[in-house]
């Protein structure tokens, strides 16, 4: 399988490896497409073993009974084709002098064995030395960030001790494993400007005798990184087998860091001595990323094989003209009715964190298989809930992370608009007035506590505010939410609000304890996100070792999606953080599907507990905009209006007030249907409660 070894701490030169060895991650050559699977929309050509992980997820023809058909725009902007070209260099190996070839998006070869991740644990990795204790073996791992405070305990990169050229970082994949390529990056900081530009790579069986890579005649140099931040693919011409893996870096700028992902197929079972999760999903899905025009015809499918529980509309247009689609889920699409509540997941904030994305467009998939066959869980869900599913806030930032690929996106590729705004934080920010009014005392008889409008400045045409952010907020005024969701990455923990720091004092909602309920019924059934004893992504865990956090005592920012929508709207909104890895890899979104399902249900069934009900007047009419004011809690909600009808509803937002006092109703309405935030009354009936 490999060369003999050499002795311990001196490398020897033989020739790579050529043994032939199945390869359970690449393509079947030769074959053809036809006969292996029929897929009801058009894919590229896929062997037949791989069919169930790359058809639409509904077999045979799509059925069309009733429901109308969607049909997209053909006016619509499309992205333009991926562009391909010759380059004479073999990737990782041009000089330079000469430049070097662009790396290509992963080929379906060996996927990344999860450095990234953090599927390859800390004790796994090992190196030669290191700077200091911030700049250790376990911070070498792509697209790790340094912490608030550079020069700390967690600094973005490994980096050795001085300028010797024989330290190394080396990973155990505790299998043995087909090795065919790393990716290589330089070192997270503002400061300092540290990057390897060529290595030797290097391998073993036992960790103490070493075999180097090489052309046949001498050990064969590698080049690596020309900046700190781009990821740099390097493919080797033969995979190598073994079960240790050595970068040894010879030249850098800077000094001497590093940070590493390692492409593998694993041929063997991890050791049983160390515990290991490796889940294969049950469910036939669609298990692949999805490029927009893969998205629209997912929906598509599951449109035509759902259409008495679907409707596909969209909530606007990107600043490049893509329309932000989504699907609502219910048992009478495109009808709000009375005593259902609606709920939101949405995704793609970030084009770059695309875990999101694709745990929604399964989500679809799951639940209109699950309803057709019958599962009770998924049909209760489906008649008693209005479900909104909005899988790319962000498609014009997604399609530039796509043409990168996974992993070789750096971290911050399409994560902002075409525009340059960051969607999350493009909010207004409606919390630091308030409590400006709070300390005037002008809270809430001057100033409201709850639906604050939004600054007149803030809708001008020229102001800083992103299309898609102007899209989201005229979607949240036209659907009364109740609960939703952001899925986003980078993480592994569930956010909620407020975002925005108080000065001085500390910022809790007024709605703090069922913010905590929600964030936990999220985090305590995913499968791993309450295991935080491996401590964050990035720093240590900041969780409690619970899985979620305050928003602001984590990461502080003003604007956010979450704060806007507790202040403007009815709508408890949370960020769901899925992992450490903002774009996995494709051979993963099984697990990760795994990982959140249970989560996933478990959160939108919260949108039913607590208190539902009509508010009415003496008369039995139901009130639209009354506002509802509960003992002890400073946070008013207000009933809705629906299709110019008025309703009073009034949802779960007393989840943690139950039989609280309902202190006020609105005044008699005025000629124009309005009601005064402010005019307070004995209450008048809530009927329906439950």
């Amino acid at each position: 399988m490999m060369d003999a070894p050499s002795p311990v701490g001196k490398p020897k030169k033989g020739g790579s490896s050529k043994e032939e060895e199945e390869d359970p991650w690449a393509e079947e050559k030769g074959r053809d497409h036809k006969g292996g699977c029929s897929c009801p929309h058009p894919l590229p050509p896929i062997p037949p073993r791989l069919c169930p992980h790359h058809c639409a997820p509904f077999p045979g023809k799509p059925k069309k009974p009733g429901g109308k058909k969607w049909e997209p725009d053909e006016d619509e902007w499309d992205p333009p084709e991926e562009k391909t070209s010759e380059c004479p260099c073999a990737m990782g190996q041009g000089h330079p002098a000469v430049g070097r070839c662009p790396s290509p998006p992963l080929s379906p070869g060996c996927p990344p064995i999860g450095l990234e991740s953090h599927r390859i644990e800390d004790d796994q990795l090992l190196a030669s030395s290191m700077l200091r204790h911030g700049l250790g073996a376990q911070r070498g791992r792509l697209n790790m960030q340094a912490g608030p405070n550079e020069d700390d305990f967690f600094d973005g990169a490994w980096c050795a001790e001085d300028d010797s050229r024989t330290h190394w970082l080396e990973v155990d994949t505790r299998r043995t494993t087909k090795f065919t390529g790393v990716i290589t990056q330089g070192r997270d900081s503002q400061i300092h400007e540290d990057f390897v530009t060529s290595f030797y790579v290097g391998f073993s069986n036992d960790s103490q005798n070493w075999v180097m890579y090489t052309n046949g005649y001498e050990e064969m140099k590698f080049y690596g990184n020309v900046d700190k931040d781009t990821p740099v693919l390097t493919q080797f011409p033969e995979p190598m087998v073994a079960r240790y893996i050595r970068i040894y870096p010879q030249t850098w700028n800077g000094s001497l860091c590093l940070r590493l992902e390692v492409l593998g197929c694993p041929l063997s079972t991890v050791s049983s001595y160390y515990s290991q999760n490796e889940v294969t999903s049950t469910d036939n899905l669609d298990f692949r990323h999805h490029s927009y025009k893969d998205m629209r015809q997912l929906m598509k499918v599951v449109n035509e094989e759902c259409p008495s529980i679907t409707r596909i509309y969209n909530i606007g247009k990107s600043s490049r003209g893509l329309k932000i689609y989504a699907m609502e889920i219910s048992d009478n699409p495109g009808e709000h009715e009375t005593g259902e509540p609606e709920f939101r997941y949405t995704a793609g904030l970030h084009g770059n964190e695309v875990l999101g994305r694709e745990l929604l467009l399964l989500l679809m998939q799951f639940l209109c298989k699950e309803f057709q066959d019958g599962n009770p869980r998924v049909r209760s869900l489906v008649t008693e809930t209005r479900i909104h599913l909005v899988p790319s806030l962000n498609p014009d930032g997604y399609e530039l992370a796509r043409e990168a690929g996974s992993e070789l996106g750096n971290w911050a590729l399409g994560h902002w608009t075409e525009e340059g705004y960051d969607l999350f934080e493009n909010f207004p920010d409606l919390a630091s007035a308030l409590w400006a009014a709070e300390d005037r005392k002008l809270v809430p008889h001057k100033f409201p506590n709850h639906h604050i409008p939004i600054p007149e400045h803030y809708l001008a045409e020229d102001a800083t505010v992103a299309v898609e952010t102007r899209a989201v907020m005229a979607w949240m005024d036209k659907n009364p939410f109740v609960l939703g969701a952001n899925l986003q990455g980078g993480e592994k923990l569930v956010s909620y609000p407020f975002d925005t720091a108080r000065p001085v004092s500390e910022t809790p909602t007024p709605d703090h304890a069922i913010f905590r309920w929600l964030a936990i019924s999220y985090a305590s059934a995913h499968l791993t996100m309450s295991e935080t004893f491996r401590g964050g992504c990035h720093t240590q865990d900041v969780t409690d070792a619970m899985g979620i956090v305050q928003g602001a005592k984590w990461h502080p920012r003003a604007g956010s999606m979450n704060d806007f929508s507790y202040l403007h709207t009815n709508c408890l909104e949370l960020s769901i953080y899925l992992g450490c890895d903002k774009f996995p890899h494709e051979s993963e979104l099984q697990q990760e599907w795994e990982n959140n399902k249970e989560s996933l249900l478990t959160f939108m069934e919260q949108v039913h507990r607590g208190i539902k009900g009509l508010v009415t007047d003496p008369q039995g009419e139901p009130i639209a905009n009354a506002t509802i004011v509960v003992g002890g809690i400073n946070h008013n909600i207000r009933t809705g209006r629906a299709r110019g009808r008025l309703w009073g509803r009034l949802w779960g937002r007393l989840w943690g007030r139950l039989w609280g006092r309902v202190l006020a109703a609105p005044c008699p309405l005025p000629s124009h249907g309005t009601v005064s935030p402010h005019c307070l009354q004995p209450a008048v009936g809530i009927t329906g409660a439950s």
